[in-house]
């Protein structure tokens, strides 16, 4: 292959015949040749006169270079141009491509994926074997060598994993490389002590060619308390010039939808791999928040889940007197149940049914003394994690708890009665509070001037007072004092729970000063001790691209495994949930560091950035004809002969030459009339498999099927339409029928996409494998196998044979068996949710509205449906009457299909019984 510059030439020897136009130019200065002059002396006669015919004396220089041009194109044509020609690999033998497949290939997985499906493609053309292996998930056996093209077809399947590779893992399949091979290790770009091992391995079988770029890679930490807001943290490799990057807090709104709540942006400073910022919301928001995102970035790494650290606290209210002793107003709970109640879900009950609740915080508003087991429970509770919030009042300044000695219960001793305005302590006028020190949770709190304090409890001077006040009056005096135990705190405010004492109650300081503690109470991370022997069950699962998915089908996880917060194949990030709490496990812990992968001097490393190969050869043969037929038309005009028909032909000529340039506009008419089309009745589609015999017995057996519809049910439909998965809506479409071909090309990635919007959004699809369930949707048939590929990425739920009860059996009539052209009973649909049970007084169970999305089965339906346009039957169906009872049957079974994809579970409803039952007994 000749190469120059951004092109190359396949027959590069061609080019020089380049050499003989100027040649062909003074060949082509010489037609026509130039007229001899002769002197007559009869011309005199003639001036005067028009000619009706001229024709030069000399071919004009630019219609020698349109010819040229011309000739030139010709030769450059066939010399097989090719734009961004890729150079080829040296190598033979098998080719294994790495990749790492973490969450961090997902931000540009589209890449890599045109990077790997351009390695096996030039393995094809040179008759390589190849393996693709991912080390989040690497084969145990080793990697399996198979043609090239066949592995291109696996790799709309391939897709990166939410976690890093295992180092257990990946040294495992360094353990299983035998032979030798050529590798092309795919790198996400960090730094991990599991490569060194493994490419040691691969250096021993062969050579090894790194791809990485050096792109920026950003992740979230787990977003953490401090001083009342929320701090994120983010990290990044390489630390390069400063770099701003907006977070978002994506939650549920008060209609259930989710949105973005609230937005900051972090800023990387220059040089710097880490970066802080922090976010202020009302609680009310900041309870709907279920995660942070970085904007734009499609990765896991960029998204953190938070858990119960953002959500209500549960709060419980025990008041020493009860609270029927006088108005609300005066009920030392009622300005707690205010303030609290917007923000956290309130308990009430003794001490002893509340303890059992296990809630985030205690308020004990003016409770004196406690009985004994009482004491114990209570202070084992805080020494595990809990926060006591205790009010002072009559009943604690009367009594004597914490004079002689300190109260476990109390932060401090407390000094014999009370301070009061008029008493033995008399402060003349009531105090205000003084600023708040920064130790104190309260720091930053602005303190109204309306706030004051006429009567307290005075705390016992002590040496442990100054460290243990966290709040205090305008005098020195402490107003609330703290005291850490265990995992857990103590806390006394020295005043009433309600205005008796102080007008604290009254504003909104008291409301955020409860707020304050109530976040200094979150439940630190369970540890093993506290999650061994339990079971938690997955609600939400994250994807590689940082999507959220429904996983309340899956397995629960042990308690152990929570524990540990590394996400792995056993522990997939997400929101995990036992009866009472909630864990999040995220892909990037909160000391997680990035550095950029470093590999040995030796090793090649190369860019991912691939430009596609344009051949070139079509576009200028069509150029060089397009001049050919504009030399014909000049020539006609500079000679004259550019008149009559001929004028018209040229006509002609230049108006297809107009219509062969002109960019064609008519794609999206086409697609407005599909669109019309499709929706203006109710049309059944079929997938086209590429084999034209077989999507013509698609469209045969749904036209039968659409006349079935016709005549036996108020449905009308239209005739069927093909569907091609790569350009169609497929929403227009309540049911596809799609022919199981072996060989036939996978859905491109957007053919997935738009495959698995309309199995979520109510679609159905018939898989029919033709092979009469041989296979039983295993291996054991071309068919089979093929099924399988096509299913690996699509979201299809866990599948069942068809239930005697399924809606199935009576959406129309009453069936139990689904023959087509060949009978099998085993058809396939969506699994019926484990808690499905009989309903009282009904025959079958009480299932849910929902569609199954999918249909899979081998009886070759669209041949027992199939009619031709006279409506006759195309293909014989079993043997003499047997086998037309057996088409009736598979014209029911459609029948009842379209029913059950236009009108959902409805005969599931009690009030079908009576009838169904009468039915059932015929």
């Amino acid at each position: 292959m000749f190469t120059l510059g951004p092109l190359a030439f396949t027959s590069g020897w061609l080019l020089l015949g380049l050499i003989a136009l100027p040649v062909l130019w003074i060949l082509l200065r010489a037609v026509p040749p130039a007229p001899i002059r002769r002197r007559f002396p009869g011309v005199a006669l003639l001036l005067g006169l028009a000619d009706a015919e001229s024709q030069s004396d000399r071919t004009p220089w630019w219609l020698l270079l349109l010819r040229l041009a011309a000739v030139a194109a010709v030769i450059i044509g066939f010399a097989g141009p090719i734009l961004n020609p890729q150079p080829a690999r040296p190598g033979t033998g098998p080719l294994l491509i790495i990749a790492d497949g973490t969450w961090a290939d997902a931000r540009d997985w589209e890449a890599r994926t045109d990077r790997m499906s351009a390695l096996l493609d030039e393995a094809a053309r040179a008759g390589r074997t190849a393996a693709i292996v991912t080390l989040t998930a690497p084969p145990i056996d080793g990697p399996n060598f198979q043609p090239a093209a066949a592995v291109s077809q696996q790799l709309p399947n391939i897709t990166p994993a939410a976690w890093e590779p295992k180092p257990d893992a990946v040294a495992d399949f360094a353990g299983t490389l035998t032979g030798s091979f050529e590798t092309f290790w795919l790198s996400d770009g960090l730094a991990r002590d599991s490569r060194a091992a493994l490419l040691t391995a691969l250096e021993a079988r062969g050579t090894v060619t790194i791809f990485q770029t050096p792109r920026s890679t950003v992740a979230l930490r787990p977003p953490r308390f401090e001083d009342g807001a929320i701090a994120l943290s983010g990290v990044r490799t390489p630390s390069g010039p400063e770099l701003t990057v907006p977070v978002q807090a994506i939650g549920l709104d008060p209609a259930g939808a989710e949105r973005v709540l609230a937005a900051v942006d972090m800023t990387f400073d220059a040089g710097n791999n880490t970066a802080e910022v922090t976010l202020s919301l009302p609680p009310e928001l900041r309870n709907r928040v279920s995660r942070f995102a970085v904007a734009g970035v499609r990765s896991a790494g960029a998204v953190t889940l938070t858990d119960d650290a953002l959500r209500r606290r549960e709060v419980a209210l025990i008041s020493g007197g009860g609270e029927a002793e006088g108005l609300n107003l005066l009920s030392p709970l009622y300005y707690l149940r205010e303030a609290l109640s917007p923000t956290a879900d309130l308990i009430d009950g003794t001490l002893a049914d509340v303890l059992q609740a296990n809630p985030d915080v205690v308020i004990l508003a003016d409770v004196a003394n406690l009985a004994g087991t009482e004491e114990e429970l209570l202070l084992e509770w805080v020494e595990n994690g809990g926060l006591l919030l205790r009010f002072a009042g009559p009943r604690l300044a009367a009594s004597d708890v914490g004079r002689t000695s300190e109260d476990p219960l109390l932060p401090i001793r407390l000094r014999a009665g009370g301070r009061s305005v008029g008493g033995a302590l008399s402060w003349g006028e009531p105090k205000s509070l003084a600023p708040f020190q920064e130790n104190s949770p309260f720091f930053g709190l602005q303190i109204p001037e309306d706030v004051t304090v006429t009567s307290q409890v005075v705390a016992q001077p002590d040496p442990a007072l100054a460290d243990r006040s966290i709040a205090q009056l305008a005098d020195g005096t402490p107003l609330v004092t703290r005291k850490i135990v265990g995992e857990g705190q103590i806390v006394l405010m020295h005043v009433t729970a309600n205005a008796e004492w102080s007008t604290l109650p009254l504003s909104g300081l008291f409301v955020q000063m409860l707020e304050r503690l109530a976040i200094s109470a979150r439940v630190s991370t369970p540890e093993l001790a506290d999650l061994d022997g339990t079971v938690w069950l997955p609600q939400s699962q994250m994807d590689a691209f940082g999507r959220m998915n429904d996983a309340r089908t899956q397995a629960g996880v042990a308690g152990a495994v929570i524990a540990q917060g590394t996400a792995g194949p056993d522990l997939p990030p997400g929101l995990y949930a036992d009866d009472d709490a909630r864990i999040a496990v995220n892909v990037v812990g909160p000391d997680t560091v990035l550095s950029t992968a470093q590999w040995p001097a030796g090793t090649p490393v190369e860019g991912l950035e691939v430009r596609a190969e344009t051949p070139l050869q079509g576009w200028l043969l069509a150029a060089a004809l397009l001049m050919l037929m504009l030399d014909v038309i000049a020539s006609l005009a500079v000679g004259g002969r550019l008149r009559g028909p001929r004028a018209d032909i040229a006509a002609v000529m230049l108006l297809a030459l107009w219509i062969g340039v002109t960019p064609k506009t008519g794609a999206a008419q086409d697609t407005d009339n599909f669109a019309i089309q499709a929706t203006s009745n109710v049309v059944l589609g079929y997938v086209t498999t590429g084999d034209a015999q077989i999507d013509d017995v698609s469209e045969a057996g749904l036209r039968g099927l659409s006349e079935t519809l016709f005549r036996r049910t108020s449905i009308e439909p239209a005739a069927p339409m093909a569907v091609d998965l790569e350009r169609d809506e497929l929403a227009f479409f309540p049911f596809l029928y799609w022919p199981v071909v072996p060989g036939a090309p996978l859905p491109s990635r957007d053919a997935y996409a738009k495959l698995n919007r309309y199995l979520r959004s109510g679609g159905m699809i018939l898989f029919d494998t033709r092979d009469a369930d041989t296979a039983r949707f295993g291996s054991a048939s071309p068919e089979g196998r093929q099924l399988q590929v096509i299913a690996r990425s699509l979201d299809i739920p866990p599948l069942e044979p068809i239930p005697e009860d399924h809606v199935l059996t009576r959406a129309f009539y009453l069936l139990q068996d689904f023959p087509g052209r060949t009978d099998s009973r085993d058809v396939w649909v969506e699994a019926a949710p484990p808690d499905a049970e009989l309903a009282d007084g009904m025959p079958f169970r009480n299932l849910n509205d929902g569609v199954t999305p999918v249909v899979i089965g081998g009886n070759d339906w669209a041949r027992a449906w199939a009619v031709d346009a006279r409506g006759s039957k195309m293909f014989p169906v079993g043997r003499g009457q047997a086998g037309e009872i057996q088409r009736e049957y598979a014209y029911r079974f459609g029948v009842n299909l379209i029913m059950h994809v236009l009108t959902g579970n409805y005969k599931s409803d009690q009030v079908h019984v009576p009838n169904l039952l009468e039915r059932l007994g015929q």
